[in-house]
């Protein structure tokens, strides 16, 4: 497993490694990293060499950007701050190549890059759901892998402590869009840390969450946690670990009563509040609400 460092997980506001249905994510083998909504520039997660860039298919939507880009970079394992948590004669470092998604590149082959340094502009493709936020994709494969496929990465491990938010379930609208609210809870200020550290929403046993809850069918884990645990939120069952993965049991979140798509669930560094996704609700700021879990026999599913 590939640990990438806090120095560059504090460049971004978020970062999440399972909310996304594509199979590039399963297992925690790729990680999202959020910058603020009126940042349109991809800064590179990874120092090294560009090896390519091209331009490949996406989902046609009609909110998204024509074309998808695939950007693939020689990583400089030193430059970058990457660890190996593994048998160090499978170490994958020389030779690493990174998979960069969703950045209309402003670089060509053979350009050096450094962690920080702008890749070109980010890009909402059909792989976004329109919900999602703007981010750039991250995944690394070895030197002898496969570097076009969408499955193949290798795992990836956030080296900084995640620090659980309690929540009641209760919140007041703050924000809103065609198909999401964000409530102001919980607050990262519920959970005592500094300015920059990172929060996240936590199960009732104070194990921080991750994914599309349960829209995307699965999450994860970002605390330290044993495989086979069951996991609760809001007083339900939503999962059981296998690893750090966690697949949902079948449930609906619920809004005031009315079924809802479901949550998203990240870690952040700036601010908190809950994501609701709720296509074509009826939300507004400053309505105050309750959200709740509930066994269903027909949970909402994306793929």
């Amino acid at each position: 497993m590939l640990r990438l460092p806090r120095s560059t997980l504090s460049r971004f506001e978020r970062f999440s490694l399972y909310n996304s249905p594509y199979p590039a994510h399963d297992g925690g083998c790729a990680i999202d990293l959020y910058v603020a909504d009126d940042d349109p520039v991809a800064r590179s997660p990874v120092g090294g060499v560009v090896r390519e860039t091209r331009t490949v298919r996406a989902p046609d939507k009609p909110y998204a950007h024509d074309d998808e880009y695939l950007v693939l970079v020689d990583v400089d394992a030193e430059a970058s701050g990457l660890d190996w948590l593994g048998d160090p004669d499978d170490d994958p470092r020389d030779g690493l190549v990174a998979r960069i998604l969703h950045v209309d590149p402003g670089v060509d082959a053979g350009d050096e890059v450094a962690v920080g340094d702008s890749l070109g502009r980010l890009v909402r493709s059909g792989f976004f759901a329109p919900w999602v936020s703007n981010h750039v994709h991250l995944g690394f494969r070895a030197a002898d892998a496969n570097h076009h496929r969408a499955r193949g990465s290798l795992p990836v491990s956030p080296d900084v402590t995640v620090s659980p938010l309690d929540w009641d379930g209760t919140g007041t609208v703050v924000e809103t869009a065609e198909t999401f609210v964000v409530l102001d809870a919980p607050a990262r200020a519920d959970a005592g840390v500094g300015p920059d550290e990172f929060v996240g929403l936590a199960s009732d046993e104070g194990v921080v969450l991750d994914g599309g809850l349960a829209h995307y069918g699965f999450g994860g884990t970002l605390s330290p946690v044993e495989s086979g645990q069951s996991l609760s939120l809001l007083g339900e069952l939503v999962g059981r670990t296998a690893g750090r993965d966690v697949p949902w049991t079948d449930f609906d979140v619920l809004v005031d009563g009315v079924r809802v798509t479901g949550l998203s669930l990240f870690a952040s560094r700036v601010g908190f509040g809950t994501k609701v996704v709720c296509p074509g609700h009826e939300f507004a700021v400053g309505d105050e609400v309750s959200v709740a879990i509930r066994p269903s026999a027909d949970p909402i599913r994306l793929d």
